[in-house]
């Protein structure tokens, strides 16, 4: 029986447009792909191990004719609309008590800052978790164990009675290979709201 239910932010609750962002950023970067050591920043900065000034002037370095203004807007343009029926879906779980609900994101401070200024019940979707962990503010970052082991640990939740949402495959394998139950969310397609016809098995 599941006790526990871990989303995913991006691609669950707020609505992402990866390939638009990828050709957005190759097109302004004016760049065929991007480079190890770019995917490398990206990675420390999803991870909080370098600060966004850091990571902006990074960005300044290896395009020098861009001002911390247009990365800006680059980097944030993956973010798109967050439909507020999604809240009140949560809401209406929580109201439930029959879940311990966690949030599990990989996300940086200047997606973080984008969303609390452009999605006005920012506060109200937080307040609806028990737990509430982006990559940036602990270090971890999905698909690696230890940031499955670290929720597990501090919310003394059984892998087998959780059941954790993402659009990412690697997360989603990560996950099960600790015994976790699993949903692969497509976006578009499905939609978190339909949880419990989607999954029913599960409940």
């Amino acid at each position: 029986m599941i006790k526990t239910i871990i989303f995913d932010f991006g691609n669950v609750f707020i609505n992402l447009d990866i390939e638009g962002w990828q050709k957005n950023m190759l097109d302004t970067f004016q760049i065929d792909t991007l480079s190890e050591e770019i995917l490398a920043f990206n990675n420390f900065y999803e991870q909080g191990l370098i600060s966004t000034n850091e990571f902006l002037e990074f960005y300044i370095e290896n395009f020098p004719k861009l001002s911390k203004e247009d990365i800006t807007y680059v980097w944030n343009y993956i973010l798109k609309d967050f439909p507020k029926f999604r809240l009140d879906f949560l809401k209406t779980l929580k109201a439930s008590a029959k879940y311990k609900l966690i949030l599990l994101s990989n996300t940086n401070e200047l997606h973080i800052s984008w969303i609390k200024e452009n999605v006005s019940f920012y506060e109200e979707f937080k307040n609806c978790f028990d737990a509430f962990y982006l990559s940036h503010e602990i270090h971890l970052t999905k698909p690696n164990n230890d940031i499955f082991e670290f929720v597990l640990n501090e919310n003394n939740i059984n892998a087998k009675e959780c059941l954790f949402i993402d659009d990412n495959q690697n997360n989603i394998k990560a996950a099960n290979a600790l015994h976790i139950q699993t949903w692969h969310i497509t976006p578009y397609t499905e939609d978190v709201i339909n949880l419990f016809e989607t999954k029913n098995d599960l409940f």
